[in-house]
């Protein structure tokens, strides 16, 4: 089944490829995300195609999808519903719930920075629960559910900086940078010749489901977890194993949920290339895009031009891959 799934996710590539040029790692971590049930945020400058990577996605799985324009007079029932009021032909009134945008399979959080805390929050049980309490009623949401939101860095004015609760909960951190020369000679000529290409349908939501199950399935070794774990912990600045540095450097790291996510994206990478287990190596590739929104960098790491991926990568330098347990005969 492994087998099967990595041939699979490489046809999800594939179609993909037909209209986002490059950027494979990006591609591979939305992927991870996606098969263990995570959710993504998206960083770059305008014009890097953010929003048409998640469109893309939702187009190559035959899922429902929604996107939402965040803005500065967005309002929270504006995403969960609201209740409205109706009348029967006997005169009856009664109150009837309308399902917002959230209800749905993939939604796209676009620019999620741009409307206030308040607004932001309507995400927060969605994201953590899969589901929406308006009033006295819950509401679950379709599965699977996935939130991918977007965000602009380079503009602070008119902005609402994500509070580290609701970042916690985003699976990954995505950053998309400019392409290669190559790639964006590729781009010019695929994007003004006039005749885009349509990738096909290639999953469906059931399937999702089931690849989930079987990600979750990937053998962790003991040595991997207490890896990932070593690897979470010195990122406090009062934790005992922290290095001196991170003590310097940094006001507050990660926490256990970062650790969750670590083992948890190991796993699909591992899925994703037709493995059985887990290797260090997955946790390392994905650990920066894991932990750099976990790491709250402090006015000395910025006076020294010390960014948290800077730190994280120190990190991966310093901290030891234990060797594993030998079995006893």
């Amino acid at each position: 089944m492994l087998r099967e799934f990595a041939q699979h996710q490489q046809t999800m590539r594939t179609e993909l490829g037909k209209v986002i040029i490059g950027q494979n790692e990006v591609i591979e971590q939305l992927l991870a995300a996606i098969f263990t049930r995570g959710h993504c945020l998206i960083e770059g400058v305008p014009g890097l195609a953010k929003t048409l990577l998640v469109s893309t996605l939702s187009n190559i799985l035959d899922v429902s999808f929604k996107r939402i324009q965040f803005t500065p007079d967005l309002m929270p029932s504006d995403i969960t519903g609201t209740q409205v009021l109706e009348e029967d032909e006997h005169g009856r009134r009664s109150f009837r719930f309308v399902e917002g945008p959230i209800f749905t399979n993939v939604l796209l959080a676009d620019e999620i920075n741009r409307t206030p805390p308040k607004t932001q929050a309507a995400l927060l049980e969605a994201m953590q629960e899969r589901q929406v309490t308006v009033g006295r009623d819950t509401y679950r949401l379709p599965e699977p559910f996935f939130a991918i939101a977007t965000q602009n860095p380079i503009e602070q004015e008119g902005t609402f900086p994500l509070p580290e609760a609701q970042l916690d909960r985003f699976m990954f951190n995505i950053r998309i940078g400019y392409p290669t020369a190559e790639e964006e000679e590729r781009i010019l000529t695929v994007t003004t010749r006039g005749e885009p290409e349509t990738p096909n349908k290639v999953m469906s939501g059931r399937a999702i489901l089931n690849v989930q199950k079987l990600v979750q399935s990937v053998a962790v070794s003991p040595y991997v977890i207490r890896y990932a774990a070593r690897l979470v912990r010195a990122t406090r600045p009062r934790d005992e194993s922290a290095p001196e540095y991170v003590r310097e450097l940094v006001d507050w790291g990660a926490g256990p949920r970062a650790g969750q996510n670590l083992i948890a994206g190991g796993k699909a990478l591992a899925a994703m290339d037709g493995r059985f287990a887990v290797d260090p190596g997955d946790i390392r590739k994905i650990a920066i895009p894991v932990l750099r929104h976990r790491i709250a960098a402090n006015f000395q790491a910025q006076a020294e031009g010390m960014t948290t991926d800077d730190i994280i990568v120190r990190l991966l330098k310093d901290i030891a891959i234990p060797k594993p347990e030998k079995m006893d005969a």
